[in-house]
């Protein structure tokens, strides 16, 4: 049975997507004529068109490309009348708009056409609500940390090639690790050389000794920071200086913003610690609480995904080869897909490929072998350990088994043993 066979006694609703209004289509079985409407972001519209929805009698399947989160309440509100709900790409529908017009121009009216005819074809993917599936607060945890902690990357840059250049420039060297708090808690307190070397060296180390928290060798630490306060370059700024004020407002901001990473992340644990799945994701190396929080925000149940190809694709981490004749191109991932999940594999691997030997260290040194300094070869390599762990991550769940720490060899037929 074709997709067009089970459309032949279903009502078809393509919805295009705005901020404050939606183009409705709707396509009756039997009939050539559509029906158009228009409804406002509003409650009393989007009951008006479930009522109208409704009174057709037959079973409905609304399409709609996901527009930011401005489908999210239209969605909900259909799902809860007992609608069938799909997605549409949009990649997928600015091809098919290309197709069927053979033009770029683009409408609200026009994408709704556009939106039905792939309805008709079954070119379409399931929606799933995160208010239903019970990941919202999931996804408002790994999508807000992700906010803060691009905020504190954006402002750390900013202290490191501005304030710090001009204030205090020897200084970076005695930063380790964006984890930490002690170092801008330090500079807080002591944002210019000036306000260390007024104090003799003694002074200064009882004095800064609970700023800078457990740290190994503290004593010599501070004695370090103090003889490169002594002959640091830094502008001789006053210390009640509007430029000093502001260097304390930067360095407090960046504070504020590692508390709300840490209160995110320990809320985050707190809420998937009994989840079964985050307790599989866990076990496989690379995969931490955030990396778990992220990889269940984004896809949900995996076991939806009947083969690991299909998670695959739905992170656009399938290969895609442009072949026609004779000539055939080198396969790449095609990207078309979620560009969260890449990114956490691809960190992710990152960090397995520095553990202690694991089947994805294995792999990764049996793939640069021929030349471990060749830059393109090593990213080849850390994009092929992003998707190896994409395949890890699905069979943990699926088959509801932690992560064995097992190696991959080559068996004597020649095929790579996984």
């Amino acid at each position: 049975m074709t997709a067009t066979d089970t459309t032949v006694s279903t009502l078809l609703v393509a919805i295009d997507i705005s901020k404050h209004r939606h183009e409705v289509l709707i396509g009756v079985p039997g009939k050539k004529r559509r029906r158009r409407l228009t409804i406002t972001n509003t409650l009393d519209d989007f009951r008006r068109l479930a009522a109208i929805l409704m009174d057709y009698g037959l079973p409905v399947r609304i399409g709609f490309e996901a527009t930011g989160n401005y489908h999210r309440p239209l969605a909900h509100h259909l799902g809860q009348a007992g609608f069938d709900l799909k997605l549409v790409s949009s990649v997928g529908l600015a091809r098919t708009r290309e197709a069927l017009h053979n033009s770029w121009d683009k409408n609200d009216p026009k994408d709704a056409q556009v939106i039905l005819h792939m309805l008709e074809i079954g070119a379409v993917q399931f929606f799933h609500d995160p208010l239903v599936t019970g990941i919202a607060d999931i996804q408002e945890l790994s999508k807000t940390h992700e906010i803060v902690s691009r905020s504190k990357t954006e402002l750390w840059h900013r202290i490191l090639t501005h304030y710090l250049p001009l204030y205090f420039p020897e200084a970076e060297r005695f930063h380790r690790s964006s984890r930490t708090d002690w170092f801008l808690a330090f500079l807080e307190k002591y944002p210019t050389p000036h306000m260390i070397t007024v104090m003799s060296r003694e002074a200064f180390v009882a004095d800064a000794w609970q700023v800078v928290g457990r740290k190994v060798s503290k004593e010599r630490l501070l004695s370090d920071i103090y003889a490169t306060a002594v002959g640091s370059v830094g502008l001789p700024v006053h210390p009640e200086s509007d430029a000093v004020r502001m260097f304390r407002l930067v360095l407090a901001e960046g504070r504020s913003l590692v508390r709300r990473r840490n209160e995110i992340e320990a809320r985050a644990v707190e809420l998937l610690s009994d989840h079964p799945d985050y307790q599989l994701l866990t076990t496989v190396p690379g995969i931490g609480p955030i990396n778990a929080l992220t990889i269940l925000a984004e896809a949900g149940d995996l076991r939806r995904f009947r083969h690991h190809r299909q998670f695959l694709k739905f992170c656009g981490m399938d290969l895609a080869t442009v072949q026609s004749g004779m000539f055939r191109g080198q396969s790449r991932i095609s990207k078309y897909g979620n560009a969260r999940l890449r990114r956490t594999f691809w960190m992710a691997g990152q960090v397995a490929v520095l553990k202690r030997t694991n089947s994805f260290r294995d792999k990764f040194e049996r793939y640069i072998a021929r030349d471990r300094h060749n830059a393109h070869l090593r990213r080849k390599a850390y994009t092929a350990i992003a998707a190896k762990m994409a395949r890890t991550v699905h069979a943990v769940v699926k088959h509801g088994e932690p992560y064995r720490p097992f190696f991959e060899g080559v068996s004597p037929g020649g095929r790579t043993l996984v």
